[in-house]
């Protein structure tokens, strides 16, 4: 076997590692999704507070802001065939989106209490939500990097790694937030135990795999604002 043929059998083989991991990916995202909304409609409509708040965060982080992540993935399934830019502009809407649902939903969680972020669930949503808003506003600054760059001297990295952190922050933050959702009471009897830790064990896995391509971007791109 030549070099060239080794090559091309070693990209072919991480191009279906890539695609499966996508695969799986979008598989536990549809079923944690499906559960949490299942949950939140079991006594039917109209939602009280708490089940839209779960509607909306579910979908705004675990859904919208997730498929944000993936669709500027080479490998991701639905947008592989988009242009480097329409891939962007997909991020862009899906983030925005699902950060205005996912801020909407935690409002909406807060004024149903009079003691706020007391639990594990809370505080890391608290930490979901506040970055999520400073990763809004600094997306914004990423989104027109380059354009700054002309009237400020700074280079397009500078808005663009934190923008990156902060998502993944907001993203991590939320999810650890819905598994300590899925640790309670009210959704353990409803869905089991045994189910509820599975559940769990699906979040972690999709969102560990959702964070795997903008880290290593954030890398990469800090690594080369030290290097200029």
């Amino acid at each position: 076997m030549t070099v060239g043929t080794q090559e091309s059998s070693g990209s072919y083989k991480l191009k279906i590692f890539n695609l499966t991991g996508n695969l799986v990916t979008h598989t536990l995202i549809g079923a944690t999704v499906g559960v949490s909304l299942l949950f939140a409609f079991r006594n039917g409509l109209p939602l009280n507070q708490i089940n839209l708040h779960i509607v909306l965060c579910v979908l705004g982080y675990q859904l919208l802001m997730a498929q944000g992540f993936l669709a500027l993935v080479p490998e991701n399934s639905w947008s592989s065939t988009l242009r480097l830019v329409d891939r962007r502009r997909a991020h862009w809407v899906m983030q925005l989106m699902g950060s205005g649902l996912a801020i909407a939903g935690s409002i909406i969680a807060i004024q149903t209490k009079t003691v706020h972020w007391n639990t594990e669930h809370g505080q890391y949503a608290l930490v979901a939500m506040v970055f999520t808003a400073v990763s809004l506003v600094n997306g914004l600054s990423s989104l027109y990097a380059y354009e700054l760059s002309k009237y400020i001297r700074l280079p397009p990295n500078v808005s663009k790694v934190p923008h990156i952190l902060f998502g993944v922050i907001a993203f991590v933050a939320s999810a650890i937030s819905l598994c300590y959702g899925y640790d309670k009471g009210s959704f353990r009897n409803w869905f089991t135990p045994k189910l509820a830790v599975t559940a769990i064990v699906f979040t972690s896995i999709f969102t560990f795999l959702t964070i795997i391509n903008p880290m290593i971007v954030f890398f990469r791109k800090l690594k080369d604002s030290f290097s200029k």
